[in-house]
């Protein structure tokens, strides 16, 4: 009899054991932060998923959080990386390096940690550069290519576009407007959710205002977030050298119709061969939030193909 209660009591203890394990097996399509050094930085990034890669791309106001829906989307499909941008959210702010081609080194860099050699890639707002400065670079690693709602330095009239209102905050940067952003980051970071929105209210949601303004309040991050619009000479030099080549991947390019028009679609023509430009109705500059329900599916469409 004190064998066979042994027996039961070995038997039960297995079973208790391997439940676990299987209860415990990492969900491939649960959207995980990690964190990796690359580039002499620590990079902090989202992933998801388990397929062909998609690498996403955020802009300035915002970081890698903005993609959270997307990413629910395209990893049915494919393993989603959405990294900070060095200087942004979890991603070291160094004092340099914010060139968008020095960016677009950084996600290089983790792509190849990740062994990936090549990727479909989507960038919004700054991020649209960093992703064509990536594309640029390493044109024969990119197989499809989204830019959305922003403009390219150096191509074409793009003094035009951006002159046109708000060149302010391309030139502030240094000590004196550090010093008044500091500790009133969310005012400042209203300026643009606001203001660049075609309508406030169905802007940027509150929780993630709050999320996104305390992000911009570590230290080195406004300054780094500053540097960014710093660097445009600099982009403006390395992107009129980099559209001599035209892109020949599959470029798709988003536009608001109440914030960039078709500008942004025209740079796309200039600077690839394969274009489809989208002018979305009704919206301004925050796509991904003021028109979800068009511009995810058309996201999800394109990169599945």
């Amino acid at each position: 009899m004190t064998g066979f209660r042994n027996f039961v009591f070995a038997a039960v203890a297995f079973v208790a054991l391997a439940v676990p394990a299987v209860a415990q097996s990492p969900d491939k399509s649960a959207i995980q932060s990690r964190v990796t050094d690359v580039n002499g930085i620590k990079m902090s990034y989202l992933v998801a998923g388990k397929g062909d890669p998609v690498v996403l791309l955020h802009g300035f106001a915002e970081t890698s959080h903005m993609w959270r829906p997307l990413i629910e989307q395209l990893a049915k499909n494919h393993e989603v990386i959405a990294p900070d941008l060095r200087g942004f959210g979890s991603t070291s702010a160094p004092e340099s390096g914010y060139t968008k081609k020095e960016m677009a080194q950084d996600v290089h860099a983790l792509v190849k940690s990740l062994g990936y050699s090549k990727i479909r890639l989507a960038g919004h707002d700054i991020g649209l550069m960093v992703a064509y400065a990536y594309a640029a670079q390493y044109p024969d690693e990119v197989e499809r290519l989204v830019l959305a709602e922003a403009f390219l330095p150096g191509v074409g009239e793009w003094n035009n576009v951006f002159l046109l209102r708000d060149l302010w905050h391309f030139h502030f940067y240094g000590k004196t407007p550090l010093a008044l952003v500091t500790g009133r980051e969310r005012i400042y970071l209203e300026h643009f959710w606001n203001d660049f929105a075609a309508d406030p209210t169905k802007s940027i949601p509150e929780a993630d205002r709050k999320f996104y303004a305390g992000e911009y309040a570590k230290l080195g991050h406004m300054k780094a977030g500053m540097e960014v619009f710093k660097a445009f000479p600099t982009d403006a030099k390395d992107f009129a050298e980099f559209s001599k080549t035209k892109l020949k991947m599959p470029l798709l390019v988003l536009s608001g119709e109440k914030a960039g028009g078709t500008f942004l679609i025209e740079q796309g023509e200039m600077v690839a061969d394969n274009v489809e430009g989208v002018l979305v109705p009704g919206s301004g500059h925050w796509l991904m939030e003021e028109a979800s329900d068009q511009v995810i599916p058309k996201l999800v469409e394109f990169l599945n193909k």
